[in-house]
């Protein structure tokens, strides 16, 4: 469950909120909601991305549906931590991507009274936890799991299928590299490939 207030209004901690899934379920749409209702609420807010991430926008965190953000791209977790003074509330998307030191910077940022709302996805184009996306679900005060839509199934979709050939961990793409799939419709569509792959090593 997530709650954007706290009981006890004289505590000077921050806290952790983790928005995770798969490909096209809404991570950074509902990332840039909250932070453009922080901004309406006049706290200070800085937004950061992997510089990696050029997407849609060398600077813009911008959502599938081309709602944007202004933010600032950079190239390790460490950055953050010494762009981040006299802030409110902090704003990280494609989590994934950052260094393993991004969870030691969360707790510091949130140990500062900080306010941090982090996105990214939880699984690999392989089914296995993301980089520290797992780290930072497990030390948040709040975690949200957003789904997409599975486009075989219609079922609720956890899985980021790529559909091209590469296994390379990292590969920017959208819906021409991947899919969202259920569970069911991943694994028939990796026993596909792998078949496939098979059938051309026997050729």
């Amino acid at each position: 469950m997530f709650l954007e207030n706290t009981v006890n209004q004289n505590e000077q901690f921050g806290w952790i909120e983790v928005i995770a899934g798969s490909m096209f379920s809404g991570k950074t749409e509902e990332l840039i909601r909250r932070l453009k209702r922080a901004k309406f609420a006049k706290q200070k807010v800085e937004i950061f991305k992997p510089a990696i991430d050029t997407r849609y926008d060398d600077d813009n965190v911008v959502s599938h549906d081309d709602n944007e953000i202004r933010s600032t791209p950079v190239p390790s977790s460490e950055n953050i931590r010494l762009l981040t003074a006299e802030v409110e509330v902090v704003g990280i998307d494609e989590a994934q991507f950052f260094d393993d030191e991004i969870v030691a910077v969360c707790n510091e940022l949130a140990n500062r009274g900080i306010r941090v709302i982090v996105a990214g996805l939880d699984m690999d184009f392989q089914g296995n936890p993301f980089g520290p996306m797992p780290a930072l679900m497990a030390t948040a005060e709040y975690v949200t799991k957003v789904h997409a839509v599975c486009t075989r199934t219609g079922n609720l979709a956890n899985y980021s299928f790529r559909k091209i050939a590469s296994k390379d961990l990292v590969v920017l793409g959208e819906t021409d590299s991947y899919e969202p799939l259920s569970r069911a419709a991943y694994y028939q569509a990796i026993r596909k490939q792998e078949k496939e792959k098979n059938k051309e090593q026997t050729q």
